[in-house]
């Protein structure tokens, strides 16, 4: 049964007000949709507006106001109605009594699935901030691989939270705007819209450092005048060649977003006055022959810098973004960057992918809209394999938003983009996973070269490979795109489980030897379920792993049998250890409260800590790099000074995870390294797994800074993996 209220929704004979008919005129007024068209997104505007209705923003406005925002972007953007009737349903799953049954059967299963794939997960309880987020966007691009309107939808959806950010506490428009700027602008970027992208971009910045926009803000405008006088006599004679031409040419400037003003600043340490005194122009035209001609008679009125050509119509960028660049000296010797494309090059630049829905007779290219989102169906294909947590989700996701690109031929000629900085063993993995997989050697322009060495756009790379060979771990210290990163994980991680099986039938057979009258092997079998692996290989790998031990079995198996004393988890014990010569946590103003340590982040002494007043717990103490904290500083008012009580000179334990490719003298390296810092080793372990060695370590340090200088340099032993903090 529908949601009571629908039917009552429908008999209204609303008139419809202006505020509606934004969203299906265009800029100038004009009707976009056809009479039908129109009446179903009217039926749409009305349901959510009924649906929201009581609601209320953090700012005190309706919260209809969101959604129908929402929906005018993907308006403007040019979008379906379908899309933008997503667009004003978004949140009416999520926020109202509306169910996605409901949405289906009034408006289709389109509709109903857009709104689903935009809406958050709910009654899920996650352990963390960092795991909510990374569930999140998993579901948001898994929803792309049905229909990639979904990602629009929430592009808009974020543009106007960016916009309306002033009514939340500020630690949450920070959390909101550093989400923006790592995820949603790049995104944006990866699907060519740069207009929603720059927006989203100088918000960010106007959250993050709004000294620094006002700064740019203020420049710019009082430069504005100075710049458009000088680029009116660069234009003139521009003009005047193209005059003769027997087509017409659109010249006008273009400005640079706050946010690229900045980041060019900060990256080049360079005053504003000489990142933004490089003038921009665009040229549009009609055909990609006549921006040859152009780019000719660019090169004849001024002197072009050479290696600042770009022809991206030749070699489009892989979100389809096409244009020819270049770099001139202007009157004064004054740099000027041209850009010249056309009209419709223009309209996919400025929108990206939203132009392939533009509202035109015959436009919509499904095929087309593939191909431009290729690149993320292939990030989609990652992600659903992959096993690793929270963290490596999102840094998955990150490395595929932020690269830039060169292109590389295969010894056949055809052309493979891939990041910069990308080696033999990413390119590999580009042309098939198998060839990823047996790769032992790299050619490259017909020279051998190491799998490692970083490629440059026009070379010719030829990959040699064995039938016989296996990816290394080690790979995954220099590949840099998710297709080779996620392989690579996903043949260690079977490999790891396939040999701790192995390991972990072995010992529990090994035990059973020994406890013959107690059939332990057949108990074992017999009671996975009890202990929590119902698969009995998945039980096997928990033991050849170290996750699960004999003892723990025994205890619960045979406690009348085999009493034995539970052993001490050692991560657990190193941390009883580290705090046991403290006085406690000093609390500047409130004294006799209860103090406990948060298990997200096991403080020790020795690190920068944060207090939080909890409900019935007392002071929970966190380190101040928690990944909770974002969400806990939400409650302001409840966070505390705190720190450690100990002696000016005292010195703390600290513990390390050590990961290196197994050698002869890695241990020694290691335990030599650490005595040349004066550096006391309290303890020491280690285990083989095939070819890689794993350390845990803990020495005794005067503070953290002085335990920084001893990993930098513990990095720098060779076979090193990773060194890791607990």
């Amino acid at each position: 049964m529908p949601t009571p209220f629908i039917s009552k929704v429908f008999s209204k004979a609303d008139k419809r007000p202006q505020k509606f008919c934004v969203l299906v005129r265009n800029a100038n007024a004009e009707k976009i949709f056809s009479a039908a068209e129109e009446d179903f997104l009217w039926d749409v505007y009305v349901f959510a507006r009924e649906a929201h209705r009581g609601q209320l923003r953090k700012s005190g406005e309706p919260y209809f106001e969101h959604p129908y925002a929402t929906a005018k972007i993907l308006s403007a953007l040019g979008m379906d109605p379908i899309t933008i009737a997503g667009g004003l349903l978004h949140d009416v799953i999520e926020d109202t009594g509306i169910r996605y049954e409901d949405v289906e059967e009034k408006f289709g299963v389109d509709v109903a699935k857009l709104v689903e794939g935009v809406t958050k997960i709910s009654g899920i309880t996650f352990r963390n901030r960092q795991e909510e987020q990374a569930d999140n966007f998993r579901k948001m691009l898994l929803s792309v691989a049905e229909d990639i309107r979904v990602l629009i939808i929430k592009l808009a959806d974020r543009l106007h939270n960016m916009q309306t950010l002033e009514s939340l506490p500020s630690i949450k428009q920070r959390r909101i705007a550093i989400e923006t700027r790592d995820v949603y602008a790049p995104l944006a970027h990866r699907l060519g819209m740069f207009k929603i992208k720059s927006d989203m971009e100088d918000l960010v910045l106007k959250t993050l450092d709004p000294d620094a926009f006002k700064f740019l803000q203020k420049k710019v405008k009082d430069k504005k005048s100075e710049r458009e006088k000088y680029l009116q006599t660069f234009i003139e004679p521009l003009q005047k060649a193209l005059a003769d031409q027997p087509f017409k040419a659109r010249i006008f400037g273009r400005s640079k977003n706050f946010y690229s003003i900045y980041k060019k600043m900060k990256m080049r340490n360079k005053p504003f006055e000489e990142i933004y005194d490089l003038l921009a122009l665009r040229v549009i035209v009609d055909t990609k022959e006549n921006c040859y001609t152009v780019l000719g008679i660019v090169h004849e009125l001024f002197n072009p810098i050479v290696d600042r050509f770009k022809d991206y119509i030749a070699s489009h960028k892989a979100n389809y973004y096409q244009s020819i660049h270049t770099t001139v000296y202007g009157p004064g010797g004054r740099l000027v960057e041209i850009q010249i494309r056309t009209e419709e090059m223009d309209e996919i630049a400025e929108e990206g992918i939203a132009s392939h829905w533009r509202y035109k007779e015959g436009r919509e290219k499904p095929d087309e809209v593939d191909n431009y989102v290729k690149w993320l169906r292939d990030l989609i294909e990652v992600l659903k394999t992959e096993s690793a947590g929270p963290k490596d989700f999102m840094d998955t996701l990150k490395i595929d938003l932020f690269k830039d690109e060169i292109f590389v031929f295969t010894p056949m000629g055809d052309l493979i983009r891939l990041p910069k900085d990308a080696t033999p063993v990413d390119f590999a993995f580009e042309v098939h996973t198998a060839i990823g997989y047996r790769a032992i050697g790299a050619k490259v322009d017909g020279k051998m070269v190491p799998l490692n060495s970083e490629l440059k756009s026009g070379q010719t790379v030829e990959i040699i490979t064995a039938e016989t060979h296996h990816p290394s771990y080690a790979w995954l210290k220099f590949v840099k795109t998710s297709k080779a990163i996620g392989a690579i994980k996903r043949w260690v991680h079977k490999t790891q489980y396939e040999e701790s099986v192995k390991i972990g039938k072995e010992i529990l057979e090994k035990e059973n030897q020994r406890n013959k009258n107690l059939r332990f092997l057949k108990a074992v079998q017999e009671s996975r379920e009890a202990l929590g692996y119902p698969d009995i290989n998945k039980l096997y790998a928990a033991v050849g792993a170290g996750n699960l031990t004999v003892t723990s079995i025994f205890n619960k198996i045979f406690p009348q049998e085999h009493p034995v004393k539970a052993e001490k988890d050692y991560d657990a014990l190193f941390i009883e250890t580290a705090r046991k010569n403290i006085r406690g946590i000093k609390v500047h103003g409130i004294s006799d409260l209860m103090i406990s340590y948060a298990k997200c982040c096991n403080p020790i002494p020795g690190d920068p800590i944060i207090g939080y007043v909890s409900r019935g717990r007392g002071i929970i103490v966190h380190r101040s790099d928690c990944s909770n904290l974002p969400t806990l500083l939400e409650e302001s008012e409840r966070m505390l000074n705190v720190e450690w009580d100990v002696d000016r000179d005292q010195s703390f334990y600290a513990y390390l995870k050590i990961m290196g490719q197994e050698r002869k003298n890695f241990l020694k390296d290691i335990t030599e390294i650490i005595s040349s810092t004066d550096t006391n080793i309290v303890s020491i372990d280690g285990k083989v797994d095939d070819t890689i060695i794993h350390i845990s370590l803990v020495v005794q340090v005067g503070n953290v800074k002085y335990l920084n200088k001893v990993i930098i340099k513990l990095q720098n032993v060779q076979g090193m993996i990773s060194i890791e903090r607990k």
